[in-house]
């Protein structure tokens, strides 16, 4: 009973949307999408795993440098955890941007305004300049 409820709250939005924005399947929002796609999450999946491993790398040498082994075996811990966190991190933004784009397909024909996100978030550069 939720799905379609949510389903036709989609349908109410995608009508109420499309009169005001018709510029295509983004609805005035493909920059937004197309930062978000080309420029945060590439900055999420690459840079955040690159920190965390460097940091853990840093951490690692400077307790060799101090020659103690107990502040070694700590230092290799916390690098283990930080390049499993970098691990996940990039397949989070990885699962998340292909659960966007599936979100049309699995949809279908009973929510068109899905189908609009998908297309705008599969490609925002040709949906934002008007199909």
């Amino acid at each position: 009973m939720n799905s379609l409820s949510l389903m036709s709250l989609v349908q109410i939005l995608d009508t109420a949307t499309s009169t005001s924005f018709d510029d295509g399947p983004c609805h005035g929002f493909g920059f937004v999408v197309r930062i978000i796609k080309n420029g945060l999450f590439p900055i999420l999946q690459i840079g955040i795993p690159i920190v965390l491993i460097v940091l853990g790398t840093l951490d690692l040498g400077k307790a060799v440098i101090s020659s103690d082994d107990k502040a070694v075996k700590e230092a290799q811990s916390k690098l283990i955890k930080r390049c499993i966190y970098a691990i996940l991190v990039f397949f989070i933004v990885t699962l998340v941007s292909l659960v966007f784009s599936m979100v049309g397909s699995v949809a279908g024909e009973k929510a068109p305004g899905l189908q609009d996100w998908s297309e705008c978030w599969n490609s925002p550069e040709e949906a934002s300049s008007g199909s």
